[in-house]
């Protein structure tokens, strides 16, 4: 069964869980401005900005798109860490890109400035990077 990208506009409660599940082992600084993963999840579900990618019908990964005319920004991206290491986030970024070329848009993955590992990540995933 492949893993399947989504768009996220509400979660039942077992998405609640695995979305919790995702973002429990991420770095503090991936939250900002926000100050935890329910403030961030609350905020990308009432704004309709969460994607997420589920595979067996659980979510495995999550990340936050903001479209604007010209310019997508991906950010807030998480795996969960059992899962972590293979192909998630790139299945999560290739479909955000798809979807961004399809509106004539160009994806860029936005980071707070200063942390290696999201250059790393847009490196890797040849992404333009965005940093606060």
């Amino acid at each position: 069964m492949p893993i399947v990208v989504e768009q996220l506009n509400e979660a039942i409660r077992q998405d609640d869980q695995d979305l919790q599940k995702i973002y429990q082992d991420a770095p503090a600084w991936l939250f900002e401005p926000f100050s935890d993963a329910t403030q961030l999840i609350g905020k990308c579900l009432e704004e309709g900005s969460l994607i997420a990618a589920r595979f067996n019908d659980r979510l495995l990964g999550a990340a936050r798109l903001q479209r604007h005319q010209d310019v997508w920004r991906l950010s807030h991206l998480c795996v969960r860490n059992v899962t972590r290491r293979r192909g998630v986030a790139e299945r999560l970024v290739s479909e955000a890109r798809r979807m961004a070329l399809q509106e004539n848009a160009e994806l860029r993955l936005r980071a707070p400035a200063g942390h290696l590992e999201a250059q790393a990540l847009a490196a890797k995933l040849k992404l333009p990077l965005d940093v606060d």
